[in-house]
């Protein structure tokens, strides 16, 4: 099972001095050696975490361990486990698998921390059909007579679903759901008889077929109860009137983790699945739920299910339950930040619905903006809020003072009701209750045109809050439109840019000079390290500096790094180096927030270092001499040196 590890930094010149001292990469020139350093991807993986399942996970890449250890085994049908091998630094997992071009062959787990060197299929296929000694390395470890003892004892290879709980996630694809071909019935057919279909084969769903046969809708159970049953609709409705249209898809090989955030992101409780371009299957939520028991649909459907304010109160407290297990089994600290980002989302919607059906319809349109992590769509345990609201100019004085009256109140018992769902107020009173940031289109347009022209110290530190809004609920163009006019007011603003990145540059040093991590020296965390600003903020503050320069509007870290690198703005290896330390970062922190939560302590961002394993330890400090790479690309993309 995949468990979705987090990377480490390795310099490429590390990752080359390594494979030029393991066979068979000893063999192979120097030149490729070097493409397969600019191409690889480099991932940890915490001891006890499943990394490849029986049967069950793709084998896309070739793992070289670069340091640890793991475990090969495998599990017969009374669920016995059989230990096949242990591998170590300088071998691989994967290549038997790649070869036959199967599912793995064999279970996967590590004993101890343990980083992985990723090369992919293509490239470790290549290498077999160019480089003959590399070849017969791989196929003399690999005998026939290997492949046939490993085949004769493997377990049956369809489990029962869901018998590996929330674990089954990162492993399973959403094809290995599914256990029957997708049901059909034609448009014209009438909503009675498709109500009759689904009963007689006790299905939740049918894809609707136009006359020449092709699928163009999705007609669900729920479609009959909302659209039918409740509407009083004639039962003669042809089912292509209240059938969903266009349909949802998603490849078939799609993980059931990315397969549930993309139901969450899509507000959908389906999914079609999709096979080299043909329709094989219907992925439910309930699907989901039964596969992964816990399952963080269950809790937003307990969201969405209130018709009391008040009821969200508990409900909201489940969330870091939900996403504990996905933390300790190693998910990428990115899918982390995105489930606990889509579950607020959801409470936020939730509220705000039934705050309007309280207080009546506003009287314009209006967009309730996320800024600083919520923004960024990175938040971890109970960040504080940062929040605005916006709403449409007002068309005459009358209609501006009941759009104030309105929308400050709003503000406020919204900005009350988080809190007691456990947001914790912004200490610095960003929040949609302080009439500040509780404006009109205009006045926020003028807001950030007033930064932007007039870059003193004080409007450079609203910068790196304001800059990272996004719309989170409401009329979303309108945070759609700001964003259209901030990126156009940048152009040319070279001043204001040139202070945002000489801003980033004062972030504290994460290392002392004799390169141990720089730990607080006095107060409630004396001895620890403050992972958030002396090892995060940095690299977020970077992505928003060459962001804003460079006209991307994605908000999110990573999100923005990617684009960066997609648009030549940084150098491939710049993008490699500094998602992959903030990716390790993130885990860090998430890992020991966690433990916080679950000790019953409030989380912090300060780390012991004493707390860390060696590995840890020192993979965390070669993160933060990426920090001192992104301050001296500043310094020479802003010219700083020269102010």
């Amino acid at each position: 099972m995949n468990a979705q590890p987090q990377p480490p930094f390795l310099s490429r010149e590390t990752i080359l001095r390594f494979l030029e001292y393991t066979p068979p990469f000893s063999e192979v020139d120097r030149d490729t050696l070097e493409e397969i350093a600019d191409t690889c991807r480099v991932e940890f993986y915490p001891g006890r975490t499943m990394i490849l399942e029986r049967g069950k996970s793709q084998v896309d890449h070739l793992r070289l361990i670069y340091e640890g250890r793991v475990k090969l085994f495998l599990r017969d049908q009374d669920g016995e486990i059989s230990l096949q091998d242990y591998r170590g630094e300088g071998e691989a997992i994967g290549a038997l698998a790649i070869l036959r071009n199967s599912l793995s062959n064999l279970g996967v787990v590590t004993e101890t921390d343990t980083i992985c060197i990723l090369i992919s299929r293509d490239e470790f296929l290549s290498l077999i059909q160019n480089n003959s000694r590399f070849s017969q390395y791989y196929l003399k470890a690999i005998t026939e007579g290997y492949v046939s003892k490993a085949l004769s004892t493997l377990e049956n290879p369809r489990q029962r679903v869901g018998s590996e709980g929330t674990l089954y996630l990162f492993s399973a694809q959403v094809g290995d759901v599914i256990r029957r071909r997708p049901a059909s019935i034609s448009g014209e057919d009438s909503v009675r008889q498709a109500a009759e279909l689904m009963n007689e084969i006790k299905v939740g769903s049918l894809l609707v077929t136009n006359p020449h046969g092709e699928f163009v809708g999705l007609l669900t159970d729920r479609d009959l109860r909302t659209k039918v049953v409740a509407r009083a609709l004639d039962y003669a409705t042809p089912v292509k009137e209240i059938m969903s249209s266009p349909l949802q898809t998603v490849p078939a090989h799609t993980l059931c983790f990315d397969a549930l955030l993309e139901m969450m992101k899509r507000r959908v409780h389906h999914l079609v699945l999709e096979r080299r371009g043909e329709i094989v299957g219907v992925l439910s939520g309930h699907d989901l739920m039964i596969t992964t028991g816990s399952s963080p649909l269950a809790l937003v459907r307990e969201i969405t299910a209130v018709q009391k304010i008040e009821e969200l109160y508990d409900i909201s407290l489940k969330s870091p339950r939900v996403v504990a297990s996905l933390i300790y089994e190693g998910a990428k600290a990115s899918n982390v930040t995105r489930m606990i980002t889509l579950i607020n989302d959801y409470i936020l919607d939730r509220l705000l619905d039934l705050l309007q059906e309280e207080l009546g319809p506003p009287p314009v349109p209006f967009c309730w903006l996320l800024m600083g992590s919520e923004g960024r769509r990175e938040q971890t345990f109970r960040t504080d809020q940062d929040n605005g609201l916006l709403y449409a100019d007002p068309a005459d004085p009358a209609q501006a003072l009941e759009c104030q009256n309105y929308f400050r109140y709003f503000g406020t018992m919204a900005i009350e009701h988080l809190v007691a769902c456990g947001f914790p107020r912004c200490q610095g009173g960003i929040m949609a209750s302080n009439p500040q940031w509780c404006q009109p289109y205009s006045v926020w347009a003028g807001y950030f045109d007033r930064w932007i022209t007039t870059p003193e110290p004080k409007e450079v530190l609203n910068a790196t809050i304001f800059f990272d809004f996004r719309g989170g609920y409401g009329e979303l163009e309108l945070a759609r439109d700001l964003r259209k006019h901030l990126t156009q007011m940048l152009k040319g603003k070279d001043v204001f840019l040139r202070y945002l990145a000489k801003d980033t540059l004062t972030t504290p040093s994460a290392l002392t000079f004799f390169r141990n991590l720089a730990v607080e020296r006095e107060g409630e965390f004396k001895d620890r390290f403050d992972i958030k600003h002396k090892g995060l903020v940095p690299f977020i503050d970077y992505a928003r500096v060459m962001a804003l320069k460079h006209g991307v509007a994605e908000t999110n870290t990573l999100g923005r790094y990617q684009l960066l690198d997609q648009n030549q703005a940084i150098s491939h290896a710049m993008f490699q180096t500094a998602t992959q330390a903030f990716e390790f970062q993130m885990q860090l922190r998430l890992l020991h927030q966690q433990m916080l939560h679950e000790e019953g302590f409030q989380p912090d961002n300060y780390l012991d270092p004493e707390e860390l394993s060696e590995m840890e330890r020192r993979t965390l400090k070669e993160t933060l001499q990426v920090i001192g790479d992104i301050k001296a690309h500043l310094k020479n993309e802003f010219r700083l040196d020269a102010a």
